[in-house]
């Protein structure tokens, strides 16, 4: 895309756009080195973003009225504050589109709908080799959370662990050790 002049704008995702919405989480998946990972379907993302308790938003960022980067986020809570945050699990911009102003243009759209909210922080994360995308976020303002490390469970780990809640209590409301029946 040349450098002249392009009109950004900032949409909700509605049900019809969901193919287009899959093929920027495809191209995120080869981006980011994680096409094997990407098993979502269309079904999958109408279900979770239009189903009866929808778990996440997205919105795409257009130029001049084409869709060509798009961000997924939801609420998560601040026990610390006390107070409801937004968490961005993707921001994706096509790389014809990259330096037009496009994902900086998402990300203000996102620190607005944070404080109007009422929201206290937007978090997310991105991939320590990702050095574009780290120095971009940078320049915006935002601090790494180094101190941090991020932990998941997912498949056999996560099931083995909500089996695990099933065994009885290894102990009394009291705090003793319950007898084996």
């Amino acid at each position: 895309m040349s450098g002249a002049a392009h009109t950004i704008t900032i949409r909700p995702v509605t049900g019809r756009d969901l193919p287009q919405e899959l093929a920027f989480i495809r191209e995120l998946a080869v981006y980011e080195r994680l096409e094997r990972q990407m098993v979502a379907t269309e079904a999958d993302l109408g279900t979770a973003l239009f189903g009866p308790r929808p778990f996440a938003e997205v919105v795409f960022s257009c130029l001049d009225g084409t869709p060509v980067g798009f961000a997924l986020f939801f609420h998560n809570f601040s026990t610390f504050l006390g107070k409801p945050g937004l968490y961005l699990e993707d921001l994706f911009v096509r790389p014809a589109a990259r330096g037009l102003g496009v994902g900086k243009r998402l990300l203000a759209w996102l620190a607005r709908t944070t404080l109007e909210r009422g929201c206290a922080r937007l978090d997310w994360a991105v991939l320590d080799w990702n050095k574009p995308s780290i120095g971009f976020y940078l320049s915006l303002g935002a601090v790494a959370q180094d101190e941090w490390t991020t932990f998941r469970l997912t498949g056999a780990a996560l099931e083995r662990l909500a089996e695990a809640r099933r065994e009885p209590p290894r102990f009394t409301a009291a705090g003793k050790p319950r007898r084996p029946s």
